[in-house]
């Protein structure tokens, strides 16, 4: 299954690791291990944060994605599905149902 992972770095967390000279070391260790479709980065509600796009195959991965931010950088996170185009193409007999017996 592919999700977006969001990880928000606390500033604190953020600033410490930048003045040692190891934000970019440490996240890009992480991103070479985690091999993300994807990688956004950016800022929101004022702290630094990063939207990752990745293929999941089991929920028991959870912590494999999440603890290297949650231990590299004491970030706060978020998993999210998400679909493709086909995937939306798909889905829409479902939708279609659902709109039938509920709308």
């Amino acid at each position: 299954m592919r999700i977006l992972f969001k990880a928000r770095i606390p500033t604190p967390e953020g600033n410490a690791a930048a003045r040692e000279g190891e934000l970019g070391e440490m996240i890009n260790k992480i991103l070479d291990e985690q091999k993300p479709e994807a990688a956004y980065f950016t800022d929101e509600m004022g702290v630094r944060c990063v939207y990752l796009f990745l293929e999941m195959e089991s929920s028991s991965e959870i912590p494999k994605i999440a603890e290297p931010w949650f231990l590299s950088f004491n970030a706060d996170i978020e998993f999210h599905p998400v679909m493709t185009p086909e995937d939306l193409e798909k889905a829409g007999p479902w939708i279609a149902a659902a709109a039938e017996k509920y709308g």
